[in-house]
């Protein structure tokens, strides 16, 4: 089954805006746990605006099911990755002024630098995963890159499913499918949202991972983390 690893840096958003430890991201990362996510994910950028390269030692010692530490791999990020050593690294290529992941990496013409930063990650022990648009080429350069899964940038199908949700969820299947020729494992993150995740896991149900963090943490706003990460997973089970 498709596991959903829940993405917590909204909850330190919150929590920066005022200083201060509440919410406590540790707890809240143990909440999710308990209400039922497969995994906690974290994506510290230099500003810190929302997790902070001091969140993430403290909730490597606490959490008990999978930690997934995604970001550019600057060297201050590789450093801190190497340290902590979590179950997964999501290589992003985000710039520091965006407000959030806005593009896949091109996996043929960074693949040098790529090749060496798995290989880094790897020699320690972490699985790496690469976050590319959804593009066969792409997929099948994260292999040569010597990456064990990719994360397919969801944004696209997210903005396009009401819409038209099987147009827009095609050339996810044709990523997947590369992925899965290649013997790549397969993440999935981006704008995913209790409307248009279930579509998704039936069309790709091989997904061995969705990170999703900013629609869960606003839907439990109006009811509640608990149910929020339930009403989820059954999006998964359910579809």
């Amino acid at each position: 089954m498709t596991q959903l690893s829940v993405n917590i840096n909204k909850i330190a958003t919150l929590r920066n805006a005022r200083g201060g430890n509440r919410p406590d991201v540790v707890q809240a990362a143990l909440d999710c746990e308990r209400f039922g996510a497969q995994g906690i994910t974290v994506h510290p950028r230099p500003d810190e605006r929302h997790i902070r390269y001091a969140d993430v030692k403290p909730l490597r010692s606490a959490i008990k099911t999978e930690f997934n530490i995604e970001g550019n791999p600057i060297p201050s990020f590789i450093d801190l990755v190497c340290a902590v050593r979590p179950e997964q690294v999501t290589l992003v290529p985000d710039a520091p002024n965006v407000i959030t992941s806005n593009a896949g990496w091109n996996t043929v013409t960074s693949r040098e630098f790529l090749t060496e930063t798995c290989a880094l990650f790897k020699e320690a022990g972490i699985r790496v995963s690469i976050f590319v648009d959804p593009d066969p080429e792409m997929v099948r350069g994260a292999l040569a890159c010597g990456a064990d899964r990719v994360e397919l940038y969801t944004a696209s199908y997210a903005e396009h499913y009401a819409a038209d949700r099987d147009a827009a969820v095609a050339p996810y299947v044709r990523a997947a499918e590369a992925a899965r020729e290649c013997g790549l494992g397969l993440n999935a993150g981006h704008d995913l949202s209790l409307e248009n995740l279930s579509w998704y896991i039936r069309n790709i149900p091989w997904t061995d991972e969705v990170s999703i963090g900013h629609a869960l943490i606003c839907d439990a706003l109006y009811m509640g983390l608990e149910r929020s990460i339930g009403e989820y997973l059954d999006r998964i089970r359910n579809y």
